[in-house]
């Protein structure tokens, strides 16, 4: 167990180890960029009312649809950052350097389908419950933070929650079923 806590990198694969993190964590900025554009459309009161509040310290006056994709890009960019770095640090010791950059992207592929998948099931799931459904359990919430719209506020609400478990959903599946070549058949790693 204390391998995987505190892990033996050689100095040969620490760099690409490193650039992976940092082009997922690019990545998925960028997804959260788009993905908080989309939702802010659906539901503005769900930013100007609760994520601009937690994000306030990043709120540099260029008005709201900059400050959500400053937003977006920060609530994500570490979820890219941590399943690169699971998935380069598991895969780049064990096999050719190009096996494992294809099956690292394969991985980034995985997250991000379930990610959007499942972001796009809390959207029809919010569609399905409609207007009119009852909100009583949101009540508190919407109180606290004076929303006007709540099947806006709960239909980006669902879409925010279900993307965050189907990209954790996702990064199990690509730690299951992404795995090294066998050791024994590598002889010699590419650079």
């Amino acid at each position: 167990m204390l391998k995987y806590l505190v892990p033996r990198i050689a100095l040969t694969d620490l760099p690409s180890i490193i650039g992976f993190a940092v082009f997922g964590a690019i990545l998925a900025g960028i997804y959260g960029i788009l993905h908080d554009q989309v939702t802010y459309s659906i539901g503005p009161e769900y930013f100007t009312k609760l994520k601009f509040k937690q994000f306030g310290f990043a709120d540099f006056g260029f008005g709201d649809r900059i400050f959500v994709s400053f937003v977006g890009f920060l609530a994500t960019w570490w979820a890219g950052f941590f399943v690169a770095w699971f998935l380069s640090r598991r895969l780049i010791p064990k096999q050719q350097r190009s096996t494992a950059f294809r099956k690292i992207l394969a991985g980034f592929t995985i997250v991000f389908a379930c990610g959007f998948a499942a972001g796009l099931g809390g959207y029809c799931y919010g569609i399905w419950r409609g207007p009119k459904a009852d909100f009583t359990a949101w009540q508190s919430v919407f109180s606290q933070y004076d929303i006007t719209d709540s099947w806006a506020f709960v239909r980006v609400a669902y879409i925010h929650n279900a993307s965050y478990l189907g990209g954790l959903f996702g990064f199990l599946v690509a730690l299951y079923f992404i795995r090294p070549e066998d050791e024994s058949v590598i002889s010699d790693k590419a650079t």
